[in-house]
Formats: C-alpha cells, sequence, structure tokens
C-alpha cells in the first residue's frame, strides 16, 4: 500500500503539471505525453498510441465501443488509495487526469453505479466526463437497489434520477439492472418485476433517456436463464457477466454458486446479445500468479505483464463488446492501453497454456476473493478483502511456508506477518471476528467468511508463537 501511494503521488505530479491542474486536457498535450511508469508485470511503458484502440460494434444499437472500459469502482483518493476501500476523499483532479488520457488513447465506456466508491463514484464521473462532448463518451450505470428500503418503485425511481443528476446527464448511454442472482428469483421479483420498475425502464429505453437496457449476473444460474428466456419481451440490449481464464471452465470449483463463463458466453452469443466483461482479473488474483507460474508466461511474451494475458483472454471472444478494468493508478491504464491498442488476439496455443494455468491455480489454497466489497462494512471493523488479499498474495510469492522446515521458513514468516501488519490495521485483523456471519450471505462467490478469517488468525498466531 505504501507503495502505490508512493506511485500515486508520482502519478499525480506530473500529469496534474501537463494538465494545468484539472483544466481539460487537449489531444495533442495528451499524445505527446511519455510516462516512465512501470506496469502489473514490470513493463517498462515508454510510448502508448492514441490511435491504435480496438472496437466492437454493438449488434443491438450500432454503437462503436472500446474494447477497453473503464470501470468506475476504484477512483483514487487524496490520500493514495481508491475510494471503494476506504473513506478517504477522491481525488478528483486525478480522477480527471485519468479521464483524459482514456479519452485521448480511444477508450469511450465508462461504467458507474450509485454504490461505488461510498456512493460517490458517479458524482465524480460525470464531473470529468462532463468536460468532454457528451457524444465523445458512454456512460453506464446501475439501479443498485440492494436493500429492502429501496426495493419500492419511488425509492427505485429516486435512485435512477438521482444518477442522472450526478453524472449531469439527460440520458444514459447502459443502463443495468444491478448483480441479478444475488437472492435467486424472490430477490429479481421484489426489485424489479413486482414492483414495475423493469417495466418503467423499458418506457425509458422506448422514450431515449436509457438507450440500451441490460443486467450484470451474480450468482443464481435459475435467474439467469429466465431472463434470457424472456429476451423476445424485453429485448435486452447487452448482459456483463464475469469471465476470465479461470472462470472459463472453473467456475464452480472456484465457487459452487457461480455458472462457468463458456456457458454464460455461450448462451448470450447465441442470442447474439452483446456481452460486458466484469472480473477479467479475478478480483486481481490473474494480475498475480503463482511464481511457479509466471516463468511459463513469461517464456511466451516476457515483455507482456502477467495482467495483459487475462485481459487478452477477455477480450477475444467475438461478441464480447468491452471488457470492464477498474484503473485507480496511470500505470494500470497504460498498460491496458497496450493490450487493446491494438488487441492482439488469444492464439490457439495461448489458449491451452492459460487452460494448463487455470487447472494449476485451482490446486492452488487461496480464497477465492475478488474485493468486490459487499461483504463490507463489517461490523466489528474487520478489513475482510484485505486479509484476504494479503493471504493470497503470500501464497502466490510463496511466503506462506506450512513447516518451520520449509527451506525458506523465516524468510516467508517474516514477509507474512510484517507484510500482514503493513497492510491491515491491527484492530481490522482477522483476530477481531467473531463469527457473526453477518458478511457471509452478502459474497457473491459464497465464501464462508469468518471461517476463512479464524483460520487465518489460527495460522498468524502459530508464525509469531514459532509452532509450526
Amino acid at each position: 500500500m505504501a507503495e502505490n501511494k508512493k506511485q500515486n503521488n508520482i502519478d499525480r505530479r506530473n500529469f496534474l503539471k501537463l494538465f494545468g491542474g484539472g483544466a481539460v486536457a487537449t489531444t495533442a498535450v495528451l499524445a505527446g505525453c511519455n510516462s516512465k511508469n512501470t506496469s502489473r508485470g514490470g513493463t517498462t511503458i515508454t510510448e502508448i498510441p492514441t490511435d491504435k484502440m480496438t472496437y466492437r460494434t454493438s449488434s443491438a444499437s450500432g454503437d462503436v465501443v472500446s474494447l477497453l472500459g473503464y470501470g468506475c469502482m476504484r477512483w483514487p483518493t487524496i490520500a493514495g488509495g481508491n475510494a471503494r476501500d476506504g473513506k478517504d476523499e477522491i481525488d478528483q483532479e486525478m480522477v480527471n487526469a485519468l479521464v483524459d488520457y482514456a479519452i485521448a488513447h480511444g477508450v469511450n465506456y465508462f461504467d458507474t453505479s450509485p454504490v461505488y466508491c461510498q456512493g460517490l463514484s458517479e458524482k465524480a464521473t460525470g464531473v470529468a466526463l462532463n468536460r468532454h462532448p457528451r457524444d465523445s463518451y458512454f456512460v453506464a450505470t446501475k439501479l443498485s437497489n440492494f436493500s429492502p428500503n429501496t426495493w419500492s418503485r419511488e425509492a427505485s425511481l429516486e435512485m435512477y434520477y438521482n444518477s442522472m443528476k450526478e453524472l449531469q446527464v439527460d440520458y444514459i448511454d447502459y443502463m443495468l439492472l444491478h448483480a441479478i442472482g444475488l437472492g435467486g428469483m424472490d430477490s429479481l421479483h421484489k426489485r424489479y418485476l413486482d414492483n414495475g420498475v423493469l417495466d418503467f425502464l423499458m418506457e425509458e429505453r422506448e422514450a431515449g433517456r436509457v438507450r440500451n437496457l441490460g443486467f450484470s449476473y451474480h450468482g443464481d444460474i435459475e435467474v439467469f436463464d429466465y431472463l434470457l428466456s424472456q429476451h423476445d419481451k424485453y429485448k435486452w440490449d447487452f448482459v456483463q457477466i464475469q469471465l476470465n481464464y479461470i472462470d472459463w471452465l472453473h467456475a464452480k470449483e472456484v465457487n459452487p454458486r457461480n455458472t462457468n463463463a463458456e456457458y454464460l458466453y455461450g448462451e448470450l452469443a447465441k442470442r447474439d446479445i452483446p456481452v460486458v466483461i466484469m472480473e477479467p482479473l479475478l478480483g486481481g488474483r490473474l494480475a498475480k500468479i503463482p511464481d511457479y507460474l509466471v516463468g511459463k508466461l513469461k517464456q511466451q511474451r516476457n515483455e507482456n505483464s502477467i495482467a495483459s494475458w487475462a485481459f487478452r483472454y477477455a477480450g477475444t471472444p467475438p461478441k464480447v463488446l468491452t471488457v470492464l478494468s477498474g484503473m485507480t493508478y496511470m500505470e494500470h491504464l497504460q498498460d491496458n492501453l497496450l493490450t487493446y491498442a491494438p488487441l492482439e488476439p488469444i492464439s490457439d496455443e495461448e489458449d491451452e497454456l492459460l487452460m494448463e494455468t487455470a487447472r494449476l491455480m485451482i490446486d492452488y489454497p487461496l480464497i477465492p476473493c475478488t474485493a468486490c466489497q459487499y461483504c463490507m462494512p463489517c461490523p466489528y471493523g474487520i478489513d475482510i478483502p484485505s486479509v484476504f488479499q494479503h493471504y493470497n498474495r503470500c501464497v502466490c510469492e510463496s511466503n506462506y511456508p506450512e513447516s518451520s522446515q520449509d527451506a525458506n521458513y523465516r524468510k516467508a514468516r517474516q514477509a507474512f506477518l510484517v507484510g500482514y501488519d503493513r497492510m491491515v490495521p491491527k484492530l481490522r485483523q482477522a483476530n477481531h471476528c467473531i463469527g457473526c456471519d453477518q458478511c457471509s450471505h452478502h459474497c457473491p462467490q459464497a465464501i464462508k467468511i469468518p471461517q476463512e478469517l479464524m483460520k487465518i488468525d489460527d495460522y498468524t498466531e502459530k508464525l509469531k508463537q514459532g509452532i509450526l
């Protein structure tokens, strides 16, 4: 986190100097920008083309959409972190700089929600986008009526109209029913069908205030299959699914509640429904894979980041309209721009390599957390995603000793314990879990969160005491 903060501060100084403290940057200025930042995987970025972005044309609307979509869940904060993980103030000037740079390099799809960034993402996104011509970008947002007090028609419509206000628009290009599948058919009926909200959104589409209507899918396959069976009635313009090279065939092995992306994509493709991809990195896990697997990918493409393999995989299927990435830092944006400007599709040989990589990763003892934050806030203050992120990172980096007899025991033990305290404040660590289980039923990955926290705490205590 300290390293990220340092990097973000460097980015902010460099880019705000160019942009004049938040004024709209011209394409000429941005095209001449040559950052020295490094991307995920250590690849030095020297030049980003401004005219090579890969685009896909929507079969529903004819929109020409950039294959790289900007996910607005992780906008940077003044403190150097991201606004999804804490309550620090959003760095609006840096948001403006990121948006300017993305648009200048061909990105035209921006995805947000009323609940992202502690409820402030739409406002920050609207401020940044409103400085550009309205026809130069597509904005996607969601009806995120998760809690029972937003299920009524009145509360849902209030959320919808507030999204337009915060985004400073009089129409929304891509409107989603958010997280369909969580809570099963009962939730679908209460949130969208019985209260007439879906009928309202269809009327808004007819009136032109919603240009494309779709849904994002999490969890219950019965809901997904039902909504597709009603495609003639609802005429879905797009659907957002989780797709990456692990979830293509192994989603159920990661989480029994999930459905393999191969099935989801196939059902959409045969109905000619454009597909929007979320979680191409599986919550960041595919940007930092186990060390012994990194070498196999680097043998093929030493100059490319590990994350770029996942983005190329997600962007290769032809019905994919755009692939979302929540890019907090400039180096992440630049790395993804290089991947999609233009896209080099995954070859058959590379596909086989990634499928083998996926099979090996399934056998690794990782916690399938995507850091979606749906489990938060914890009533006892535990930073659940950060605890899991630290654990997974240590496993991937071979800093998870299973015995004091391990060859690298002392080094790995120190890396695990010191890294834990640096990444997660002591008052927010796993030992404060009391097993109330208020978190688990919110988790799209069906993680048994208290059990995993207690296992991590038990392991941590054994490391501290040196009794492994």
